[in-house]
């Protein structure tokens, strides 16, 4: 992007979020002129971090609306050169009541409201921040070769096994990209993999809990599952290296270590021994591979697992969310 950062307006949806408030942290850093969307703009719980972010008093305003209110989503995308769209509904579990209200509605019309206002602003270059689990859950891949950008979840899959997570994920992101194609929209997508790292906001998201799980559920026999990971600053420097290189296109894989729960346990293990840790691993399954080559040649670097492991976990106990049992 060539123009003067100081003068450029964006827009972050779901600011008050776990990534998200990394992105206007960083947004704000640089210079940006920052619109996020939250449910309630006074609700100092989900939002009060935000407000106390270096710049914020100047360079931040926070507008009520959420994925499902055309309208207010065009008066916080007004005037906007670009958009990040983080929002999304991130389940705790696969155990999901109604899953076309709780994730497929906001997801998948959720994102076409925003795309739809930031073709109405005339917006410059948008980002859509997508998953790997828009990426891995593909039966038919061949199981030796590293899922790179060209790999897609098949949606009837995770039908079939209740991921709705995914399925919103999946046919989301393949109507952001169809935006691109298309030529309406100046588009690129970021697929992060499970996030991890230090909180900004003082409510506990879906990865932290399951890293408390990791480090406090000694009775619980956890699966060995794949557990692919990433820092969440590492993924707000992607999504932002995404919006400022002009070469930028289609989607980014963003994930630095392919890992198993087990391993990350161990890990956790190692360095903060004094936690009452699970011992009990079901069986591993054949693991995935990914590729995150295609961002790295962009320019991505990523920390070292232990700088994210101390960083969250120090981030936990700090924040009294994590105590020593």
């Amino acid at each position: 992007m060539e123009e003067n950062k100081e003068k450029q307006r964006v827009c972050v949806t779901g600011a008050g979020g776990y990534l998200a408030s990394w992105v206007v942290k960083f947004l704000l850093s640089k210079g940006y002129m920052v619109h996020g969307t939250v449910r309630d703009p006074c609700d100092e719980k989900k939002n009060g971090h935000l407000k106390k972010l270096e710049k914020a008093a100047e360079n931040l305003q926070l507008f009520k609306t959420d994925l499902l209110d055309y309208e207010g989503l065009c008066a916080a995308i007004a005037g906007c050169t670009g958009v990040f769209h983080v929002a999304c509904p991130v389940p705790a579990s696969r155990s999901v009541p109604n899953p076309e209200v709780e994730l497929l509605e906001p997801a998948i019309t959720g994102t076409r409201n925003v795309l739809n206002a930031c073709l109405k602003a005339k917006v410059k270059k948008v980002v859509v921040v997508s998953a790997t689990g828009a990426v891995i859950f593909n039966p038919y891949w061949h199981k030796d070769q590293p899922m790179d950008e060209s790999c897609w979840t098949d949606t009837e899959h995770c039908k079939s096994i209740q991921n709705w997570y995914c399925v919103g994920k999946t046919v989301s992101e393949r109507e952001a990209l169809e935006y691109a194609r298309r030529g309406e929209l100046n588009l690129v997508t970021v697929c992060p993999s499970i996030i991890i790292g230090p909180l900004l906001q003082s409510t506990l998201n879906a990865s932290s809990l399951f890293l408390l799980r990791c480090m406090k559920d000694a009775s619980d026999t956890m699966e060995d599952s794949y557990c692919p990971v990433v820092d969440v600053r590492d993924v707000a420097e992607a999504i932002l290296l995404a919006y400022e290189n002009p070469e930028a296109e289609g989607r980014y894989i963003c994930s630095s270590y392919d890992v198993r729960t087990q391993f990350l346990v161990e890990k956790l293990k190692s360095m903060f021994p004094s936690y009452n840790y699970p011992t009990n691993f079901t069986e591993a399954k054949d693991g995935l591979k990914l590729n995150s080559e295609k961002l790295q040649n962009l320019g991505w670097k990523y920390r070292a697992l232990e700088e994210t492991i101390v960083d969250a976990v120090k981030n936990l106990e700090e924040s009294g969310l994590l105590n020593k049992d």
